[in-house]
């Protein structure tokens, strides 16, 4: 039986499994029905295992419950809502996908860019007053036969993402059922999550920390997770007054947009039920997690993830267990080392990159042996990251060796930046990069060298640089100079580019 239906039908059926603000839970049982249903129609669209289904919904229950019933039969591929229609055309056409699900009334432009590449979109539905949730395939013509019909199994392709890498085009990388049950137990282990918890949703659900560590973690409990349209700092409160969670997950700038809006809410915050609050996707500062432990009186567990990992690597523990700021714990799962660049593993207290195996790793990346080759040594994955392990084992981030621009847990190529910006036709040079960010921990900046005689503002670049790539991508900082800064031996240099020009 596949492993997220085994983790569903295992549940107390009557139990509230999906729910949303001011709606009516979906059941277990009633989970267990959608996903059966949902296999069936797609089985008869001629969609089945291995194939790619790509989902485009907003935030929420929905989108949600489409993750867990397309990727228990088929190939699940979330992709941001926010992409422009350049940006979907890319990534289906990358994916191979099959078909295309968006909700009812869509004005997506991904409707636009799967009509130009001749993928069929699969539309659903659902009407205000159904479990949170549910929802039913409109009429199609679509029909056929699939390859293979029925459940995913345990080595079937069950969730593919795309992650940034060091080029501008970005690694797909193909996570099997068995890869993101295995972190999904993993993270429930770590925090000991039981039936009784509840969850509040605020992570994108196109985002591995979402999907996995808020999402399918609590379905491998038998708890109830409540889906919000997305985070949003105004709401939060009201959202953990009416929910009363016993947890949340998030990324660091979200909880310091909590802790700017605590003062305002103090008798909700003394009434919350919070057992824990858990961090990760990027580093937490430990004055943070100071301020959130003593606002929430609960722990704040920060974790350590990526996405070929199917999420979390390492996790700080629960209590009694010593959680140590400034570390993301100790090993949560795969088996963690630190390696030098022969490949050697090193000692404790020594400092390398960070290496990882375990059975919630992906195999590998899809169609990219040069990729491969230099992110596995001895069944080891490289992650990119620079730390160390200290003599309880709990492991410190020190840097990266990647060049990937880091928005408070959004990642972002500097090169697929560069690609954009270098097309308009002013431009003749453009180097994007890290700057800081008080908030973020970084943010996106770019320096430019105009092509002689030719002329552009600053905002003129950011314009166009904003009909071609998602919001969070685009510069907040471009700098237009006379020559960009370039390293000993003539190369262009991201890292230190900041200081350089004294950013």
């Amino acid at each position: 039986m596949n492993l997220i239906f085994e983790a569903i039908s295992s549940a107390n059926q009557d139990a509230a499994a999906i729910g949303a603000p001011d709606r009516m839970p979906l059941t277990y049982g009633g989970l267990g029905q959608l996903i059966e249903n949902t296999c069936a129609d797609l089985n008869r669209f001629g969609i089945g295992r291995n194939d790619r289904v790509a989902i485009v919904l907003p935030n929420g229950p929905e989108m949600a419950t489409a993750f867990l019933s397309v990727a228990a039969c088929t190939t699940s591929a979330p992709l941001n809502p926010a992409y422009k229609k350049d940006e979907f055309a890319f990534y289906l056409s990358d994916l191979h996908a099959k078909a295309v699900i968006v909700e009812a009334g869509s004005t997506s432009p991904a409707l636009e860019a799967a009509t130009d590449l001749d993928i069929p979109i699969l539309t659903i539905d659902w009407q205000a007053d159904d479990p949170a949730g549910s929802f039913a395939f409109a009429p199609s013509d679509l029909s056929g036969q699939p390859g293979h019909a029925g459940l995913c199994e345990d080595e079937d392709v069950a969730l593919v993402l795309h992650t940034s890498g060091t080029t501008s085009r970005p690694k797909v990388v193909p996570l099997t059922t068995g890869n993101i049950m295995a972190s999904a137990d993993h993270i429930r282990e770590t925090l000991h999550l039981i039936n009784s918890d509840v969850g509040l949703n605020i992570m994108p659900l196109f985002h591995i920390h979402g999907l996995i560590a808020s999402l399918l973690s609590s379905m491998t409990a038998g708890a109830e997770v409540v889906c919000t349209p997305g985070f949003n700092a105004l709401k939060f409160f009201n959202w953990l007054d009416a929910v009363k969670p016993s947890w949340y997950t998030a990324v660091p700038t979200m909880h310091q947009a909590i802790l700017a809006r605590a003062g305002r809410n103090t008798e909700i915050v003394r009434a919350s039920k919070l057992r824990f609050a858990r961090s990760s996707s990027s580093s937490l500062p430990p004055p943070v997690m100071a301020e959130l432990e003593a606002l929430f009186d609960c722990p704040v567990i920060e974790a350590y993830g990526m996405t070929e990992a199917a999420h979390q690597m390492a996790s700080n523990p629960l209590p009694p267990a010593a959680r140590k700021a400034g570390t993301v714990g100790r090993s949560a799962g795969p088996e963690i080392a630190i390696m030098d660049e022969a490949g050697t593993v090193k000692g404790l207290n020594e400092s390398g990159e960070i290496v990882i195996r375990g059975p919630n790793v992906t195999a590998g990346y899809e169609n990219n042996p040069e990729a491969n080759a230099s992110a596995f040594t001895d069944g080891w994955f490289r992650t990119g990251d620079l730390g160390f392990l200290d003599d309880d084992g709990y492991l410190t981030i020190s840097g990266r060796l990647k060049e990937i621009i880091n928005r408070g847990g959004e990642k972002i190529a500097p090169r697929e930046v560069d690609d954009v910006i270098q097309a308009h036709p002013a431009v003749d040079q453009v180097v994007t990069f890290a700057m800081p960010h008080d908030k973020l921990g970084e943010a996106v900046a770019a320096v430019v060298v105009l092509k002689e005689g030719a002329h552009a503002e600053v905002s003129d670049i950011k314009a166009f640089a904003a009909e071609r790539l998602a919001a969070f991508k685009v510069p907040s900082t471009i700098l237009i100079r006379d020559e960009i800064p370039k390293g000993a031996t003539g190369k262009l240099q991201r890292i230190g580019l900041a200081e350089k020009l004294g950013l």
